[in-house]
């Protein structure tokens, strides 16, 4: 089968390798699917440029942990009506030195998620992470019915898909940051009722001209955390929570305890990864009835040949795109 695979960590045009490599067989419990698109992911490009001294997990990764196509073989202990189903993958390179890279994978079947009809294959391999991530972030602690829900980050892979869960979740009000237009436009696609540039004015002070000075947020999905965990915690009503991915700029944050504490806050640290696999099976489930009622919009940025995907790690680096830098396999 074709693939592409890396077996040193370094800059994408330096490390990644096309070729032809074995065309992997399922175990008991395992999946074969035949890739029809993969998907690339921040947490790819970290692994593959060695971030923060990572080493090589295997001596030969094909990468990408998310993608969509169709199931070809089951291993034993697996229904075989499974074959011809199309599905959306998730994880396919967690703990294992082979991800969706390539023309086929092999996964556990739980990370093989059937893919509604009305979804495409490009939409479903939008999936995944970030869709299973911000889930966890808008539903890990609790009904957001009537709350009012900031999300730093709107236009992100992340934040575009939370907007859409806290929304369609009951949230009374979702505020949404931006840094510019172009972000802006997705976040108000994706359903923002409020859209804020960082970059124009403190994120507090536009928070307090929407809401009142009395008033406040309830739930923060958190890109930032670091960064953003001051103004954060000044915006939080009390027991308001604080949910973060990620906090690559400032990636040791120093915690202000007293003001976290006179406020009863939580701080939730998801990494989709490593949560509970009842939350990973809650959120596909969810996942796929929006997909199924025909609710949930997805940002697809640009669809590239296989051959172009270390084109697409540089550009998941400079960080420009806006929406899912995606492969075709087949």
């Amino acid at each position: 089968m074709k693939a592409c695979w890396y077996e040193r960590t370094g800059a994408p045009r330096d490390v990644l390798t096309l070729g032809e490599m074995p065309t992997p067989e399922p175990g008991p419990g395992e999946v074969r699917v035949k890739l029809a698109v993969t998907a690339v992911n921040p947490s790819d490009t970290k692994a593959r440029s060695g971030w923060r001294g990572r080493g090589m997990a295997f001596p030969r990764i094909v990468p990408h942990q998310d993608g969509a196509g169709v199931v070809d073989r089951v291993g034993v202990e697996v229904d075989p009506r499974r074959v011809g189903e199309r599905v959306w993958i998730y994880m396919a390179q967690r703990g294992r030195p082979f991800g969706t890279a390539a023309e086929f994978t092999v996964v556990p079947q739980a990370r093989a998620v059937p893919l509604p009809d009305r979804a495409s294959f490009e939409e479903g391999a939008c999936l995944g992470i970030p869709a299973m991530t911000a889930h966890r972030a808008v539903h890990a602690d609790g009904d957001i019915a009537g709350k009012v829900v900031l999300v730093q980050g709107g236009a992100g892979a992340v934040g575009f898909y939370a907007i859409q869960l806290a929304k369609l979740g009951g949230a009374r009000t979702v505020i949404a940051t931006v840094s510019r237009d172009e972000q802006a436009t997705k976040a108000k696609l994706a359903g923002a009722d409020h859209v804020v540039n960082y970059r124009s004015a403190a994120v507090p002070d536009q928070v307090a001209a929407l809401l009142g000075a009395e008033s406040g947020v309830d739930r923060v999905v958190e890109v930032a955390f670091g960064k953003n965990l001051e103004d954060d915690v000044a915006m939080l009503r009390a027991s308001g929570v604080i949910a973060s991915y990620s906090s690559d700029e400032v990636p040791e944050p120093k915690i202000p305890f007293a003001a976290m504490l006179m406020k009863d806050l939580t701080a939730r640290f998801i990494l989709i990864y490593e949560v509970p696999d009842a939350a990973r099976h809650d959120a596909a489930r969810d996942i796929n009835r929006l997909i199924e009622a025909g609710k949930l919009e997805h940002q697809i940025a640009e669809v590239l040949a296989f051959e172009q995907i270390a084109l697409a790690h540089q550009r998941m680096e400079e960080g420009r795109t806006i929406g899912k830098l995606l492969m075709r396999v087949s």
